[in-house]
C-alpha cells in the first residue's frame, strides 16, 4: 500500500493545471473529474474505510483541483491513509459500504491498492507521464485486478479485457485485464 501510495503521489505532482481539462482513458472523465475521483477514493476513502467512517458529503462534492496545491494535499492525505491502515485492527472484520452491504476489510484495502495505480495510470497517461512500479508491485496489482475484475465490470469500473502481447510488462497486463489499452494516449499525444 505504501509503495502504491508513493507512486500515486509522484504521479499527482506531475499534473499541470493546463492538463486538467484534457481527455483520459476513462471516457466519462476529463482529467479534472478523474483526479477528483482518484483523490477522493484513494486517499480520503482509503483512510475513512480504515477508520470505519463514512465520507462526509463535503468531501464527495469537493473539487480538489481548485486548490493549486492539491497534489501536495493528496500526498499528505495518502500518508494519513497509509498510517490508518498500519494499525493491524484496520485489516480485521468487515467494512460497511452502506445500504446494508459489507465486505471484508482486507478486500476493501486490496481493491483500493489496485485503484491507486490503475487510476494513477489513467492520470499519468492523460498527462503524458510514466507509471513507475516494481515487478513485485505490478504482480500484486495484476492479481488484484484479476481477482476483482468481474465485480468492477458489473459497476462499469472496468471494461472488457484488452489483448496485449504475452511478453508485455506485468503492469500492462494488469491494465489490459482492467479493460485499459496500455498504449492509450491523448489525441495528438
Amino acid at each position: 500500500m505504501a509503495q502504491a501510495a508513493a507512486e500515486a503521489a509522484r504521479i499527482a505532482h506531475g499534473v499541470r493545471a493546463e492538463q486538467l481539462d484534457g481527455p483520459t482513458p476513462c471516457a466519462d472523465f476529463d482529467t479534472r473529474a478523474l483526479v477528483n475521483h482518484w483523490v477522493l477514493y484513494t486517499s480520503h476513502g482509503l483512510e475513512h474505510r480504515a477508520r470505519r467512517e463514512q465520507l462526509p458529503q463535503e468531501l464527495t462534492e469537493r473539487d480538489f483541483t481548485a486548490d493549486p496545491a492539491w497534489a501536495e494535499g493528496y500526498a499528505k492525505q495518502l500518508d494519513r491513509a497509509v498510517a490508518a491502515w498500519a494499525d493491524p485492527q484496520a485489516w480485521e472484520g468487515e467494512i460497511d459500504l452502506g445500504g446494508g452491504a459489507a465486505m471484508p476489510a482486507t478486500a476493501i484495502a486490496r481493491m483500493l491498492i489496485a485503484e491507486l495505480l490503475v487510476h494513477g495510470w489513467d492520470v499519468a497517461a492523460a498527462t503524458g507521464r510514466p507509471v513507475e512500479v516494481t515487478d513485485e508491485l505490478a504482480r500484486v496489482v495484476l492479481e488484484l485486478v484479476e481477482e476483482y475484475a468481474e465485480m468492477f465490470r458489473q459497476y462499469d469500473g472496468f471494461a472488457d479485457p484488452v489483448p496485449v502481447p504475452a511478453a508485455a510488462p506485468l503492469f500492462e497486463h494488469a491494465l489490459a485485464a482492467s479493460g485499459r489499452d496500455p498504449r492509450w494516449a491523448p489525441a495528438g499525444g
